[in-house]
């Protein structure tokens, strides 16, 4: 059951509300367990590691098609994929990139997933909640496939 945030009424539960919060929980613990400064490849086995731990389904380095007028373009990899719902872009770096949040909007743009989260193993671990509603996607051409190229 997804909840409401505190002080809002009337309003919908978040789209994989559920699921964020496990993912977000999970990027706190690794965020407290591995030092500051490690490469992103190590907070990302690690956090992998504490997704299946908790049950979750993930793939990781996921190579999607990204499709140009209905034609096959480039292959594009996310970071993540957990449970075939939810986008994971890692960044550890001292300051986040100015384009990280577009980066994941421009994902969820290509698929037809509706929810990504960047995960900043920072100085401050931040994290971000990234939305993107199918409906609202103008698709004239073929969504990228979420398949292994």
């Amino acid at each position: 059951m997804e909840r409401t945030p505190p002080g809002i009424t009337g309003s919908r539960p978040l789209i994989e509300g559920e699921l964020t919060e496990s993912i977000i929980g999970c990027f706190f613990r690794v965020y407290r367990a591995l030092p500051r400064g490690c490469r992103e490849h190590l907070y990302a086995l690690a956090l992998q590691r504490e997704l299946t731990d908790a049950g979750l389904s993930v793939e990781r380095e996921k190579h999607i098609m990204v499709y140009y007028r209905g034609q096959p373009l480039a292959r594009q990899k996310l970071d993540m994929v957990v449970n075939g719902k939810v986008i994971v872009e890692i960044k550890a770096s001292v300051r986040l990139p100015s384009d990280a949040n577009t980066q994941v909007f421009g994902y969820l743009a290509v698929t037809n997933l509706e929810v990504g989260l960047l995960l900043h193993f920072g100085e401050q671990p931040k994290f971000y909640r990234i939305v993107y509603e199918n409906r609202l996607k103008e698709r004239p051409t073929s969504p990228a496939t979420l398949d292994h190229c």
